[in-house]
C-alpha cells in the first residue's frame, strides 16, 4: 500500500492548538474570555474556530483588533453539503475576523458533498479551485464513526491524497472517532492526523466520580476504565496525560484542546513543550479498549449522539 503524500500540513503547526469552543460560551465573563484568547495569542500557538461556537467570532475578532501583530494562524470548520456553502463560510469567517484567508479548513461534509468526494467526483476540482483562488492554504478531512466511510473510500482508492493533507478527528483517551477500519488504514499509509478534544470533555477522574459531570453516559464507562491508567501512570495532570498520549502516536501533528481557564492553558503550553510519549504498555491497553469501544458502541451510534 503506497504511503500517504507526507509533510504537506504547515511546519509551523503547533503541537498544541487552541479550541475556541468556550469563547463563545456567555456564561464565562467577557473579560475573561478575552484574557485567555490573548494569553494563547501571545504564546504564538494556532487557533481552531467555528461559527458554531457561540459568539466566539465576535469575541476573537476583538482579541485580534487588539493586537493584529499577534493573530494566530487558524482552521477553521467548514461545510458542509455543497462547495458552494464552503466558499460562503470561507467568506463569512474572513469578514468576521478582518483575515484576508483560511490556513487550514476542515471539510465537514454532508449529503451530497460527501456522496462525491466518496467516489472521487467533480468536488475535487471545485474543492482545489478554493486554494487556487487563495481562500485557503490546506485542507484537512474531519471524521466521526458515522463518516468513516467516507473517508475510508476516498482514501482506499487515493482519489483524496491530492486534495487533503490529513484528517482531523476526536482522538484522546476516551475517543478515537475513527472505525477500526479506517484507523488501520490511516497508520497503514501514514495520513498525518490533528487530534480534537484534548481531554476528552474533562478531568477524567471527575467524569468518573461526579455524577452528571460526563456527558453522556458512555463517557462516565470509558471513564472507570481509564482512570487506573491515569492514576498508575504518575503524570501530574490529566491534561498531561492527554497531549502525552496524542503525541504518542506517530501519525498525529497536534492536539486541539479547548478552555477558558487561564490556568488550563498554562498546563496545556507547558505538557505540549515537547511532549514525551507515555508508557508503552499504557498506550496498548488504551488501544485495546478504544479498538473494543469503537466495535461495540461507535459503530452504532447515531449521528452527534457522542
Amino acid at each position: 500500500m503506497r504511503p500517504f503524500p507526507s509533510n504537506r500540513l504547515p511546519e509551523n503547526l503547533s503541537s498544541y492548538i487552541y479550541g475556541t469552543t468556550r469563547l463563545g460560551d456567555d456564561a464565562v465573563p467577557l473579560e475573561t474570555r478575552l484574557e485567555v484568547a490573548a494569553r494563547a495569542m501571545n504564546a504564538g500557538i494556532w487557533f481552531h474556530t467555528s461559527e458554531q461556537y457561540g459568539n466566539a467570532l465576535s469575541v476573537l475578532r476583538r482579541a485580534f483588533d487588539a493586537n493584529r501583530a499577534r493573530v494566530p494562524q487558524l482552521i477553521v470548520k467548514l461545510g458542509n453539503e455543497s462547495v458552494d456553502e464552503i466558499r460562503a463560510t470561507i467568506a463569512r469567517h474572513a469578514e468576521a475576523l478582518a483575515v484576508t484567508k483560511i490556513d487550514v479548513g476542515q471539510l465537514c461534509l454532508g449529503g451530497q458533498l460527501a456522496e462525491d468526494f466518496a467516489r472521487g467526483g467533480r468536488c475535487y476540482e471545485d474543492l482545489k479551485a478554493l486554494r487556487v483562488d487563495g481562500l485557503v492554504d490546506h485542507f484537512v478531512l474531519e471524521v466521526f464513526p458515522w463518516t468513516s466511510h467516507v473517508a475510508l473510500q476516498a482514501l482506499r482508492s487515493g482519489d483524496a491524497d491530492d486534495l487533503i493533507d490529513g484528517c482531523i478527528l476526536y482522538f484522546n483517551p476516551l475517543q478515537r472517532f475513527a472505525s477500526n477500519e479506517l484507523w488501520d488504514l490511516l497508520v497503514a499509509r501514514h495520513v498525518p492526523v490533528i487530534a480534537m478534544r484534548t481531554v476528552a470533555g474533562g478531568d477524567v477522574l471527575r467524569l468518573r466520580d461526579v455524577p452528571g459531570a460526563a456527558w453522556k453516559p458512555y463517557l462516565q464507562a470509558r471513564a472507570t476504565e481509564v482512570a487506573p491508567l491515569f492514576e498508575n501512570s504518575e503524570v501530574a495532570t490529566w491534561s498531561e496525560f492527554c497531549v502525552r498520549f496524542a503525541h504518542s502516536s506517530p501519525l498525529v501533528r497536534a492536539t486541539v484542546g479547548a478552555t477558558s481557564d487561564t490556568s488550563r492553558l498554562e498546563q496545556f503550553l507547558r505538557a505540549a513543550k515537547g511532549p514525551a510519549p507515555l508508557e508503552a504498555s499504557t498506550i496498548e491497553k488504551l488501544d485495546l479498549l478504544q479498538r473494543r469501544w469503537a466495535d461495540h458502541t461507535d459503530a452504532n451510534a447515531q449521528p452527534w449522539t457522542m
